[in-house]
């Protein structure tokens, strides 16, 4: 029998012990053992659970019980997880792990002192395989670009407004269900799906960046305009996370972006997930399905007990070799090329357009598209632009920005075709 200890028995945790024991009939003749969780570590003892394990408040209580063997840990944060999983690692424990931001900041240092098993499925994209379909299934390939919707809480409030909802009110609607938090800033400012992709990143480049160190934006400045331009221009704007490797650089950035809305992931609606990732001998291919909630992150953390049951050892980032990509850099910002999209809004006055275009051209910028939507004693122009660089596009928008006539901040959404 294999024994479990849970550090952190919340809606996941509690899905897991219900689900290992609904189907352990199966579970054990996939496994070839029986799989069974006999402890669970939480905050509050007093608090009602469904389940029948020993509940205890001290982790060491299950990272140091002789009896166990693979340790979950659903707990949450950094500091203290790392701790947690370091002392589980330390003992000999094998290591199952749903914690993205642990992963974002540790996974480098976690690979290091990783004697036994560590599996982190549920970490990106819930109850969907990705982890195992980059580290194992595509392992024959260079991955040339990962691109993801990996946060499900912004995927439902852009969805919603298509339908010319405002994002104050569906973010208030997402809240109520459940898909946001009381505080949406992790989710909505793109912080999220920034771990999930640097998580994604290492097992395909072996690249150790920390959130910090590359491109974050969020959805907040997102408004019914820029849903009506992109539908008059053939788009979709998602949050998408992307990952691509440039000669010996690694691009990596987290942002609203506009494409095309014949894409495959443009198609994805509502609270699911959805990563495409492209490889130089498979080509493209697509991974879809629910990204959070308690069955689908349970589905994926038993799938890695069961594989740690099996006895199936691998790499926990996927290379036992690093080979050329220990030479792999991350691409700055500023380096950074994309066709991007802009929203002014201005006076209607002679000479707006002329002055704009004139300090787009001066910073090698060309115009794409052009839209112009009068408004209440002001008009908003609409720009699409051809390729350039990030330092490009934020320098002219400081200088467009700077004329009298501009009324607002502008707001930018990049462009990935």
């Amino acid at each position: 029998m294999v024994k479990v200890g849970i550090v952190g028995v919340g809606t996941v945790g509690v899905s897991v012990v219900k689900n290992l024991e609904k189907n352990r009939e199966i579970i054990k003749s996939r496994a070839g053992k029986e799989i069974k969780v006999i402890k669970g570590v939480v905050r509050d003892p007093s608090k009602k659970r469904d389940v029948n394990i020993e509940l205890v408040t001290d982790y060491k209580e299950v990272t140091r019980d002789p009896q166990i063997d693979i340790v979950v840990e659903l707990m949450g944060g950094v500091d203290k997880a790392y701790e947690v999983v370091k002392d589980a690692l330390n003992h000999g424990k094998a290591v199952v792990t749903a914690n993205k931001a642990l992963l974002a900041y540790h996974r480098f240092e976690l690979q290091k002192i990783a004697n036994t098993p560590f599996e982190y499925e549920a970490s990106v994209a819930g109850g969907i395989p990705v982890i195992k379909a980059l580290r194992d299934g595509l392992s024959a390939n260079h991955i040339e670009e990962i691109k993801g919707i990996i946060n499900g809480t912004c995927n439902y409030i852009l969805t919603e407004m298509k339908k010319g909802r405002d994002y104050e009110e569906v973010l208030k609607e997402a809240q109520e269900k459940g898909y946001a938090e009381a505080d949406p800033t992790f989710d909505v400012g793109g912080f999220d799906a920034a771990h999930k992709l640097l998580i994604l990143a290492s097992i395909a480049y072996n690249i150790d960046a920390k959130p910090e160190e590359i491109l974050i934006e969020g959805i907040e400045n997102i408004n019914l305009t820029d849903i009506e331009f992109a539908k008059e221009f053939g788009y979709e704007i998602k949050l998408l996370g992307i990952a691509k490797k440039i000669g010996n650089e690694i691009e990596l950035r987290v942002h609203p972006t506009l494409i095309k809305k014949e894409e495959m992931i443009a198609k994805v609606d509502g609270v699911m997930n959805a990563v495409s990732v492209i490889g130089d001998v498979v080509g493209e291919t697509m991974y879809y399905g629910p990204g959070a909630g308690g069955d689908a992150t349970a589905s994926a953390v038993i799938s890695d007990i069961i594989e740690i049951a099996r006895g199936c050892i691998k790499p926990m980032l996927g290379f036992k070799i690093p080979l050329e990509l220990d030479n792999v850099t991350l691409k700055p910002i500023d380096e950074i090329e994309s066709k991007y999209y802009l929203r002014v809004a201005v006076n209607d006055e002679v000479g707006v357009l002329e002055k704009i275009a004139h300090i787009l051209a001066k910073n090698n910028i060309s115009i794409e598209s052009f839209l112009q939507k009068p408004r209440n004693g002001y008009v908003k122009l609409l720009f699409s632009t051809h390729k350039c660089k990030e330092k490009e596009i934020k320098k002219a928008i400081k200088e467009i920005q700077e004329l009298s006539f501009v009324l607002k901040p502008i707001n930018y959404i990049r462009i990935e075709e």
